[in-house]
This record gives C-alpha cells, structure tokens and sequence, in this order.
C-alpha cells in the first residue's frame, strides 16, 4: 500500500538521516496543496554532467517531488562565406536532444519515471529559435548574435511535436515549395555537360609516322559545366529553406513569437528564460580570426511578445524587470486593462547542469506550485493558472516558504489566491494575508513588501514565523488592480499576483 504524500515525505527523512524541509502549510481550505519543483534542469542528454537517473536520485535525497527538465532542443551553429554560403561554411554541433533523439529522450524519461515514481520527472527543452550574424571574417568583427535568447517548452508529447518547432538548425520545420524547386535549376546544366561530353569529333595527327587521336576540345568545358551544377546544388541544399534566416539581422522578436504560437498549439507551455541574463565571450579560430558571441538581456520580450505562460522570475542574475513599476507590472496592466488575453507568470529559474558546470545544488532556486493533484497535468495546470511562486535559497541549513498569500474581502468570506481573480462586488475592505515560515520552524528575520499594480502599498519587517493581514485603504470601488508579495531575508520570495477585477 502506497504511504500517503506527506507521511512518504516523513518516512524518506527518517531513512536519511535528516530534517527534510517543510515545503508549505495546510492548504486543506482551498484544495490545493504545495509541489516543490526545480525547474531548468539539464541532463546528459544534452549539457548536463548527470544522467536522467542521476538526476532523479539528487532530487529524491533533497525530498523535491518534481523536476522539469529543460535539456538543450539544438545547439547547433553555422557560418557560411557569401555568395557560396551552402558551400563554403563551418558548422559546430553540441550534443542535444534533437541530435539524441526525441522519440529516445521521451522514451528514457518514462523509463526513468517508472523506475522511481516519487519524483515527477517532466519533459522539457531549452530553445534559441534564432540567432543571426553581422560583420565579417576578413573585418575581423564577425558577430553571432542571441544564441542564448532561450524559451524553455514543457508539455509537448510527441516526436512530431518537437519537429515542427521553427528553430534554425532543425530541417524538419523548413518551408518547401516553388523555390525549394527553383533552387534545383542548377542540375539543369548537366543537360548541355552530357550534350558536350558524348561529342565524339576527333583529330588524328601524326607525330612521327604514328597516328594518334585528339579529344575533342569539347569535354573540357562540359567537364565544367557538371562542376558548377553540382557547387550549386550544393550550396542549396538542404532543400527547404528555413521559415528565418541566420543571415537576416531585422526580425525583432518574430522567430519567438512563431515559435511561442506553434508550441502553444501543439498543446505546450513556454518560459521566457532568464530574461536578464548576460552572454559573451570571443572564440579564436586560427587562421579564420574570432568571433564574437554575445546575447544581450532581453526583458523586453516580456512586452513584445504574447501567448507564453510564464518567465524566470528569480534566477542567480540581477533582474530589474521585477521590480515595483517594472516591465512585469506594465504587462500586468496591459492585461488588466483587456490589451492582453492572459498575464505573464514569475517562475523560479535554477540552470542547473550538475557537476564540473557550476556550484549549484537542485534545491537551491525553486518553483513551489500549490497543485490539486500531484501529476504532471497537475503541475502544468498550475503553472498555466499562475499558482506558484519563485524562492532561492540563500542557506543550505534552511529556507523561506510562503504559507499564504490571500487577497480577502467581507470580512475574510471571500478572497483569491495566486493568479485566481476576486470580484469584491463593491467591498472597499480589501485584506492582503501574508504568512512565510522557515523550513527549520525557526525565527529568522524578514523584509515583506507588497506591491498593488506596480506601486509600493507596504514594506514589512518581521522574523519566521510572520503572518499579517494588511488593509488596504486607498482603493477605489471599481478599480482593476493586482497584487504581488516579495519577501527577503536569508533567502528570496517571490509571488505571482492575485487581481481585482470588479465586474462592473
């Protein structure tokens, strides 16, 4: 007989040794309950150092009940010489789940999930749908551009799912169609080639008293024209012609978006990743001079693009776009004002790729979702709804949880919790419930502020165990507005908004 959740939870701390963390109170009352997940999680499959295997076991010690992998779709680059570029070019290749194989990925995933059911193991990729070059070699300036501008896509059940995503490197989303015949016209000249070889008009000469035969002067250039037909059928192969091309330098956030639209229609969710994270470094290739590669932040996509569910929201980087006014909140009142179908969600981010890469540990940024059901579809519904928050653990010895985040009016008979949306129905008591506790039950000091719609309504100092409700007195009876914690301390929260949305 299977334990129930929380008493495995126990059983597994005992076998330890340890105290394993309490990841959240009793959320009996509104049905749902706490999931803690780490999120962006690589494996070997693509640039982890630890198997599927490996890394389910690091997150069973840790007592995490859910990882959401975010292996690396394609890494894979190139550069050709213009005009010839399909001819003259240098790619370079990193191993990656489309090089491993989906249909293989997903199959060890399940693999690995059956073998060890109390974590769930959920598929996911890391994806750079474009990047593009400027400059040149023999200018010695040659730039690749955004090739860590990620999405990261859960959700996508299929082999062919994957397949359609339009990423540069991935031939099976290449557009074919009249110009992918055109760019077969160069094999005509092999027509006229053969015409000129199977000319049989020779010379005889003497040299001496011995006949001899001359080739007729034809087959030299037919010799040519078959060389130049095959360089050309080279250079535009492969056949299709990719929906972006690498060369193009003015598409803005267009490859995003397409891919954001395919993912969401083939049943996916997508993370804007790490939106404020830096990349540059130059890379030296002898003779051929460096390159340049850089990606610069981009919390502008939150902004110039729709349809994602969510982005990294507390990550190991300095972020501005979550502060009070930021991008974040603008995008927020573009939803609350009815110019944006769905709001954007803050996840926690963590980029973890195991040993030899970097000092994290599995545990130390996290995404806790308040689930109704501990599946993977009930992880993604809560992700899609927005109940979850973002925590990173400052110290090994403990972390902060949120217990409660609550917006409540009538006296606390009714309310909302992270991304639900409350009708006050012409209440003006509006009552923000905050309640964090460390995962030690110690008393470690606090900072919380609350922010309404991008401005700061409250800044709190307490210590764990802390639970406050805050009356906000300064709204108006038909105002549309939403509110968002941040707590700090020995460690970092952060929530997702909970609106008011009168309905007249």
């Amino acid at each position: 007989m299977t334990p129930p959740y929380g008493l495995k939870i126990l059983v597994m701390a005992a076998a330890l040794g340890s105290t394993v963390p309490a990841w959240g109170g009793d959320t009996s009352e509104t049905g749902v309950r706490p999931l803690v997940a780490a999120l962006h999680v690589h494996s070997s499959v693509s640039t982890g150092g630890l198997s599927l295997e490996q890394v389910v076991e690091q997150a069973e010690k840790l007592g995490l009940d859910a990882v959401l992998l975010s292996d690396n779709f394609l890494l894979q680059y190139e550069y050709g010489i213009w005009p010839l570029r399909g001819v003259f070019r240098r790619t370079v290749a990193l191993p990656s789940v489309l090089e491993h194989g989906v249909g293989q990925y997903l199959a060890e995933i399940a693999a690995v999930q059956a073998r060890h059911q109390g974590v769930l193991l959920i598929p996911g990729i890391e994806v750079a749908p474009h990047y593009y070059w400027t400059g040149s070699l023999p200018e010695r300036n040659l730039t690749m551009h955004d090739a860590q501008k990620n999405l990261l896509v859960f959700g996508l059940a299929q082999p062919e799912d994957y397949a359609a995503l339009p990423v540069a490197g991935n031939p099976s989303s290449y557009r074919y169609g009249w110009t992918s015949a055109l760019s077969l016209t160069p094999g005509l000249l092999f027509v006229p080639a053969a015409w000129l070889w199977r000319r049989h008009n020779y010379r005889t000469r003497l040299v001496g008293v011995v006949p001899y035969k001359l080739t007729d002067r034809y087959r030299t250039p037919a010799l040519l024209l078959a060389g130049l037909a095959l360089l050309l059928l080279l250079h535009a192969s492969p056949l299709g012609q990719p929906v972006f091309s690498i060369y193009e330098s003015g598409l803005g956030y267009r490859p995003y978006q397409a891919l954001i639209d395919t993912a969401v229609q083939r049943g996916g969710t997508v993370v804007w990743s790490m939106p404020e994270a830096r990349a540059f470094h130059v890379e030296a290739y002898g003779l051929l001079g460096q390159v340049t590669i850089k990606t610069n932040p981009y919390p502008d996509a939150l902004l110039f693009t729709t349809g994602y569910t969510a982005f990294g929201g507390v990550y190991e980087e300095t972020r501005t776009a979550t502060r009070p006014g930021g991008i974040w909140d603008q995008v927020i009142g573009l939803y609350l004002n009815g110019h944006r179908a769905k709001p954007p969600y803050a996840t926690g981010e963590l980029a973890f790729h195991g040993p030899g890469h970097d000092t994290k540990a599995l545990d130390r940024v996290l995404t806790v979702f308040w689930v109704r059901e501990r599946t993977a579809a009930g992880l993604a519904e809560a992700m899609r709804a927005g109940r979850m928050y973002g925590v990173e653990q400052y110290r090994k010895e403990f972390g902060l949880r949120l217990e409660s985040f609550r917006v409540e009016c009538q006296g606390g008979s009714r309310g909302a919790g992270s991304g639900d949306t409350l009708d006050p129905q012409g209440a003006r008591d509006l009552i923000v419930h905050v309640s964090v506790s460390a995962t030690d039950r110690g008393a470690h000091p606090i900072k919380v502020t609350i922010i309404r719609s991008g401005e700061v309504v409250a800044r709190l100092v307490g210590e764990t165990p802390f639970d406050h409700r805050f009356v906000d007195e300064r709204v108006l009876s038909n105002e549309r507005i939403a509110y968002r914690v941040e707590i700090r301390g020995d460690g970092e929260i952060l929530s997702n908004p909970i609106f008011v949305r009168p309905s007249t």
